[in-house]
Order: C-alpha cells, then sequence, then structure tokens
C-alpha cells in the first residue's frame, strides 16, 4: 500500500530544528491552506487546515535554513495517523501530522504573492528511526 499527501500552503512559524541523540537533524514547522468559497445564500465562507510538517536529515537543514514565517511552500509526504486532542476551549481536535519527503519553496524570499520562483528539496530516501530517537 502507498499513499502519498499533496498540499500547498503557507508556513504558520518559522521552522524548529533539532537533533536526536544520535545528531539527526529533524525540523517542525506548520503549515495551513485556506479554501473559500460562497454558500448558497451567497456569503463568503473561509476555512483554514492546519498541518503539523516534519521533515528530516537533508531535508530537515534546508527548510530549517530558507523557510520562514508566511513563506508559501508545497509539500509532499505522507500523513501520519492523527492525534486527538482537546483545545483550551474544551473542544476535541485532530492533529494532523505530514512527514515529509519533498518540499517546494514556491514564490520568493519573503514574497507573499504566488508567482516567481520554485525550488525543489526532496528527502535522501526513507529511514526510520526508533521511537526513543525522536525529541519530542
Amino acid at each position: 500500500m502507498y499513499q502519498k499527501l499533496i498540499i500547498i500552503g503557507r508556513l504558520g512559524h518559522d521552522p524548529e530544528m533539532r537533533y536526536t541523540p544520535d545528531g539527526t537533524p529533524v525540523t517542525s514547522f506548520s503549515v495551513a491552506t485556506d479554501r473559500r468559497w460562497t454558500d448558497a445564500n451567497g456569503q463568503q465562507q473561509s476555512r483554514t487546515v492546519w498541518f503539523r510538517v516534519t521533515a528530516w536529515r537533508r531535508l530537515a537543514e534546508t527548510c530549517n535554513q530558507y523557510l520562514t514565517k508566511g513563506r508559501l511552500v508545497m509539500v509532499e509526504g505522507e500523513l501520519t495517523e492523527p492525534r486527538p486532542y482537546q483545545s483550551r476551549d474544551g473542544e476535541w481536535r485532530a492533529s494532523l501530522d505530514v512527514t515529509a519527503n519533498a518540499v517546494k519553496f514556491l514564490g520568493g524570499r519573503g514574497d507573499t504573492g504566488g508567482s516567481g520562483f520554485g525550488e525543489d528539496v526532496a528527502a535522501g530516501g526513507p529511514e526510520t528511526l526508533d521511537e526513543e530517537e525522536i525529541p519530542f
């Protein structure tokens, strides 16, 4: 079996890089995707879905170096098992976590528009780590 998820959105905060005990780099960042539509009553509606993205090894280093809050990116990866959590207002929600296989930087540095250049960055290949090696 195989799954592939592609999301295009903007970073919600600057990436955070850390290292596993064996020195493997891992970078986390959030990506927001927006959907806008007009409902049957003519009212504008919108929905934002957040994804928590984790990149490993060289991809982690590159994302940490070049990505910043607000940057438009395309992430290709795999969705991990959603984790339920209770929000501050007491509602139950699910965390949508993605392990990135590739990240494409869309637009220029600090660009909030969609045009410009794109740069592909791909992971070095799937490697697995024991749960004890994950620093969170």
